[in-house]
Parts: C-alpha cells; sequence; structure tokens
C-alpha cells in the first residue's frame, strides 16, 4: 500500500478543520452579516449541510487542485525546499501589511459613497470567519482555479510551453472572480437590491482590495506552497475584520 505524504496529510487536516469551522460558524453571533430572511433550515441542519459541502465539494476540488500542483511544478504543501520561514513567519508579515492596507484603502474610499466602510462580523465570528476564508477561499481560488487553468492552457493545450505568463494570465483572471465573487454578500451587508446600486467607489474598492491579496497568494502559493497563501489570506482577515472591526 501507497504511504501517504505528509502534504495529503496536511490538507486533509485542512479541509477537516474548515469543514468543523464552518459548522461552528452557524451558531455564532453574526451582527450585520446575518439574513434578514428566515432561515431554510434549523441550525444544526445548516451546520450539518455546511461540513458537508467543506468536506465534499471543496475537499474535492482541492484535491484534484493539490494533484496538479505537484504535477505542474508548484511548491508542494510540505516542501523540503521550503524553510518554515517562508511557509509561515513571511506569509503572517506580508498578510499582516495587507490587512493594514486594507484599513488604509476602506477609510479613504468610503469617503467617496455614503454608504461608509464595510462592515465586520462580531467576535468571535470574526476569526472563524478568517480562518475559514483563509482555507476555503484558497482552497477554490488558487489551489483548485490556478493550478487547473495552468495545467490545462499550459501543459494540455500549448504541450508545457509559456507557464510562467500563462500563471499570471490565470492569476488575473483569479483575482477578478474572487473579487467579483465578493459583490452578492456586499450587496446584503449593504441592503442593496442589484449591483447598478453598488456605487463605483465601493465596487473599486472590492476589485482592488480582493485583487491585491489574490495577486499575493498566488505568488506565494506556487512559490513556497499552499500553506503560504492560507497564512497570507489568514492574517490579512486577522487584522482586517477581528482587530480592525474590534476596533472601529
Amino acid at each position: 500500500m501507497e504511504k501517504v505524504s505528509l502534504s495529503i496529510k496536511i490538507y486533509i487536516s485542512l479541509i477537516v478543520t474548515l469543514a468543523i469551522l464552518a459548522a461552528i460558524n452557524v451558531f455564532l453571533p453574526q451582527g450585520a452579516f446575518l439574513p434578514t430572511q428566515t432561515l431554510p433550515a434549523s441550525k444544526p441542519v445548516l451546520a450539518l449541510v455546511n461540513a458537508a459541502i467543506m468536506l465534499i465539494l471543496y475537499g474535492g476540488l482541492g484535491f484534484i487542485g493539490l494533484k496538479l500542483s505537484q504535477k505542474i511544478g508548484f511548491a508542494d504543501i510540505w516542501d523540503l525546499k521550503v524553510s518554515n520561514k517562508q511557509r509561515f513567519l513571511i506569509p503572517a508579515l506580508v498578510g499582516g501589511s495587507i490587512g493594514i492596507f486594507f484599513i488604509l484603502a476602506d477609510v479613504i474610499f468610503s469617503k467617496f459613497h455614503t454608504l461608509g466602510p464595510i462592515p465586520h462580523p462580531p467576535f468571535p465570528s470574526s476569526f472563524v470567519a478568517s480562518a475559514t476564508a483563509g482555507i476555503g477561499e484558497e482552497v477554490i481560488f488558487r489551489l483548485f482555479f490556478i493550478s487547473f487553468w495552468v495545467w490545462f492552457v499550459s501543459y494540455i493545450i500549448l504541450k508545457k510551453r509559456w507557464q510562467n505568463q500563462i500563471f499570471w494570465i490565470v492569476t488575473l483572471f483569479s483575482a477578478l472572480t474572487f473579487a467579483l465573487g465578493h459583490f452578492p454578500s456586499v450587496m446584503i451587508l449593504f441592503g442593496l437590491n442589484t449591483i447598478q446600486e453598488i456605487p463605483f467607489a465601493l465596487i473599486s474598492e472590492i476589485i482592488l482590495l480582493n485583487g491585491v491579496i489574490s495577486l499575493f497568494t498566488a505568488y506565494y502559493f506556487r512559490k513556497f506552497g499552499f500553506l503560504a497563501a492560507v497564512g497570507i489570506h489568514f492574517w490579512t482577515d486577522v487584522v482586517w475584520h477581528v482587530i480592525w472591526g474590534m476596533i472601529y
């Protein structure tokens, strides 16, 4: 029987953690993030559904992405050529810096529309949300999305040519998709009915913030492995949602 690699074990641990946190988050106070309409099911049922989605959908797509990222030569989750400083410390510093950038950008952009600053979930929901976003969103938008399209375009269509150029093109599409994916939640938070109601300044802010974090996480994912991308995203959200959310 083939021995399961340490990278696979770490990946499974991340997905199990994601599922547990997604279930727990259902029972935590959500503040402005709480839906105004009646919940479609009881909280225990929603918790089980959330956990199942994370285990099956996110876990499955991420596993495909993990295998493809190994095939195209990205750094593995626990790559022996990557130091713990590169895997943990540098991403924490980068993520913290991006979080500060988010705060400054929001203060500036909120002056150009009447909706005010972007709301934050209350603590401890903000911390749990930071962890679930750090793992879950990186699974979908970096581990799966980037690995799949770089593999498909560069390795399958172009016969292993122009991987670096394809990587950055795919990364830009990942960043744009990631930003657009936040529009529905922005509409809910601000009580808007259509995308047309979102002020141009707020649209610009959402694209800028999500674009910046996407570029950094994609680069570190390829160079230092998936844990580095998760670390950047997590620490960005800790500074942005947890710390700033409690101060503001």
